[in-house]
Protein backbone atom coordinates (compact mmCIF):
# COMPACT_ATOMS: atom_id res chain seq x y z
CA UNK A 1 0.00 0.00 0.00
CA UNK A 2 1.63 3.12 -1.09
CA UNK A 3 1.32 6.68 0.86
CA UNK A 4 -1.04 8.97 -1.76
CA UNK A 5 0.64 12.54 -2.13
CA UNK A 6 -2.50 14.52 -0.61
CA UNK A 7 -2.13 12.48 2.66
CA UNK A 8 1.51 13.14 2.95
CA UNK A 9 0.61 16.54 4.66
CA UNK A 10 -1.87 14.87 6.58
CA UNK A 11 0.85 12.64 8.66
CA UNK A 12 3.24 15.87 9.35
CA UNK A 13 0.46 16.44 12.35
CA UNK A 14 1.70 14.41 15.12
CA UNK A 15 -0.97 11.45 16.45
CA UNK A 16 -0.30 12.54 20.19
CA UNK A 17 1.31 14.70 22.18
CA UNK A 18 4.12 16.45 20.94
CA UNK A 19 7.31 16.77 23.40
CA UNK A 20 9.71 18.94 21.97
CA UNK A 21 13.20 18.52 21.26
CA UNK A 22 14.24 20.71 24.42
CA UNK A 23 11.79 18.66 26.64
CA UNK A 24 12.87 15.41 25.68
CA UNK A 25 13.71 13.67 29.37
CA UNK A 26 13.00 10.74 31.37
CA UNK A 27 11.23 12.79 33.97
CA UNK A 28 9.10 14.18 31.22
CA UNK A 29 8.23 10.70 29.09
CA UNK A 30 7.02 8.97 32.50
CA UNK A 31 5.48 11.48 32.90
CA UNK A 32 2.84 10.67 29.86
CA UNK A 33 3.41 7.52 29.89
CA UNK A 34 1.14 5.97 32.26
CA UNK A 35 2.47 3.00 34.60
CA UNK A 36 2.27 -0.69 33.37
CA UNK A 37 2.15 0.49 29.51
CA UNK A 38 2.82 -1.66 26.76
CA UNK A 39 5.68 0.96 24.98
CA UNK A 40 6.39 0.82 21.68
CA UNK A 41 9.08 2.95 19.76
CA UNK A 42 8.96 3.36 15.78
CA UNK A 43 12.61 4.81 14.95
CA UNK A 44 16.11 4.16 15.62
CA UNK A 45 16.95 7.43 17.70
CA UNK A 46 13.50 7.46 19.16
CA UNK A 47 14.22 3.93 20.69
CA UNK A 48 17.85 4.42 20.90
CA UNK A 49 17.15 7.79 23.85
CA UNK A 50 14.57 4.80 25.42
CA UNK A 51 17.00 2.45 26.13
CA UNK A 52 19.32 5.41 27.13
CA UNK A 53 17.02 6.84 29.74
CA UNK A 54 16.79 2.92 31.33
CA UNK A 55 12.77 2.34 29.50
CA UNK A 56 12.97 -0.82 28.06
CA UNK A 57 10.81 -0.67 24.97
CA UNK A 58 8.05 -3.83 24.72
CA UNK A 59 8.28 -3.39 20.59
CA UNK A 60 11.02 -1.87 19.30
CA UNK A 61 10.59 -0.51 15.70
CA UNK A 62 14.30 0.08 13.70
CA UNK A 63 15.92 0.38 9.84
CA UNK A 64 19.35 1.51 11.25
CA UNK A 65 19.03 5.04 9.25
CA UNK A 66 18.00 8.53 10.91
CA UNK A 67 16.47 11.30 8.14
CA UNK A 68 17.85 8.99 5.31
CA UNK A 69 21.10 8.17 6.36
CA UNK A 70 22.93 4.91 7.45
CA UNK A 71 23.50 4.70 10.94
CA UNK A 72 24.19 1.94 13.94
CA UNK A 73 21.42 0.52 15.43
CA UNK A 74 20.55 0.80 19.13
CA UNK A 75 22.04 -1.51 21.64
CA UNK A 76 19.76 -4.67 21.49
CA UNK A 77 21.03 -6.30 24.82
CA UNK A 78 17.85 -6.95 26.38
CA UNK A 79 15.79 -8.08 23.21
CA UNK A 80 14.07 -11.44 23.18
CA UNK A 81 13.14 -11.45 19.60
CA UNK A 82 14.95 -9.92 16.48
CA UNK A 83 12.50 -9.73 13.86
CA UNK A 84 13.72 -8.42 10.03
CA UNK A 85 10.74 -7.48 6.98
CA UNK A 86 10.74 -5.63 4.34
CA UNK A 87 9.08 -1.88 3.85
CA UNK A 88 9.95 -0.16 0.85
CA UNK A 89 9.98 3.65 1.75
CA UNK A 90 6.46 5.62 1.40
CA UNK A 91 4.56 2.12 1.57
CA UNK A 92 2.70 -0.28 4.46
CA UNK A 93 3.73 -3.59 3.37
CA UNK A 94 1.15 -6.52 4.18
CA UNK A 95 4.53 -9.03 5.12
CA UNK A 96 5.24 -5.47 7.88
CA UNK A 97 1.44 -5.67 8.75
CA UNK A 98 1.54 -9.21 10.02
CA UNK A 99 5.26 -9.21 11.49
CA UNK A 100 3.59 -6.39 13.62
CA UNK A 101 0.50 -8.36 14.78
CA UNK A 102 2.64 -11.26 15.43
CA UNK A 103 5.24 -9.26 17.32
CA UNK A 104 2.34 -9.08 19.68
CA UNK A 105 2.20 -12.45 20.58
CA UNK A 106 5.89 -12.53 21.58
CA UNK A 107 7.56 -12.06 24.81
CA UNK A 108 8.91 -8.78 25.02
CA UNK A 109 10.78 -6.90 24.11
CA UNK A 110 10.62 -7.70 20.63
CA UNK A 111 12.79 -5.77 18.01
CA UNK A 112 11.40 -5.43 14.53
CA UNK A 113 14.65 -4.55 11.75
CA UNK A 114 13.03 -3.15 8.97
CA UNK A 115 14.79 -3.33 5.42
CA UNK A 116 13.38 -0.16 4.00
CA UNK A 117 11.56 2.50 5.91
CA UNK A 118 9.81 2.49 9.17
CA UNK A 119 7.98 6.09 9.45
CA UNK A 120 4.75 4.82 8.10
CA UNK A 121 4.17 1.58 10.08
CA UNK A 122 3.67 4.21 13.11
CA UNK A 123 0.22 3.41 11.45
CA UNK A 124 -0.16 -0.13 11.74
CA UNK A 125 1.19 -0.07 15.07
CA UNK A 126 -1.32 2.08 16.40
CA UNK A 127 -4.35 -0.23 14.65
CA UNK A 128 -2.92 -3.46 16.41
CA UNK A 129 -1.40 -2.52 19.57
CA UNK A 130 -2.68 -4.08 22.81
CA UNK A 131 -4.66 -1.74 24.69
CA UNK A 132 -2.56 -0.68 27.53
CA UNK A 133 -0.14 0.73 24.47
CA UNK A 134 1.64 3.60 24.38
CA UNK A 135 3.50 4.71 21.03
CA UNK A 136 6.41 6.91 20.94
CA UNK A 137 8.12 7.94 17.29
CA UNK A 138 10.39 10.78 16.26
CA UNK A 139 8.30 14.44 14.60
CA UNK A 140 11.50 15.47 12.28
CA UNK A 141 13.26 18.38 13.64
CA UNK A 142 10.55 18.98 16.25
CA UNK A 143 10.82 16.66 18.74
CA UNK A 144 8.88 13.01 20.49
CA UNK A 145 5.56 12.65 19.62
CA UNK A 146 3.98 10.00 22.70
CA UNK A 147 0.34 8.28 21.29
CA UNK A 148 -1.75 6.88 24.11
CA UNK A 149 -3.88 3.75 21.87
CA UNK A 150 -7.48 4.29 22.33
CA UNK A 151 -10.55 3.79 20.13
CA UNK A 152 -10.14 7.15 18.48
CA UNK A 153 -6.46 6.47 17.33
CA UNK A 154 -7.02 3.13 15.54
CA UNK A 155 -10.08 4.95 13.95
CA UNK A 156 -7.84 7.25 12.61
CA UNK A 157 -5.12 5.21 11.70
CA UNK A 158 -8.00 2.83 10.00
CA UNK A 159 -8.89 5.55 7.56
CA UNK A 160 -5.00 6.24 6.88
CA UNK A 161 -4.60 2.71 5.96
CA UNK A 162 -7.82 2.74 4.26
CA UNK A 163 -7.09 5.60 2.08
CA UNK A 164 -3.65 4.03 0.73
CA UNK A 165 -5.22 1.04 -0.52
Amino acid sequence: MKLPENLREQLKTPLGILLPDNQVTKDNVLKRVPLNSYIITVGDATTENMLQFGIIPSLQIIDSQEKRSKRTPPSSTKVVSNISCNNPAGEITKQSIEVIKNSFTLKPPVRITINGEEDLLVIPVCLYAPENSVVMYGQPNEGLVIVKIDENIRKKTQLILDSMN
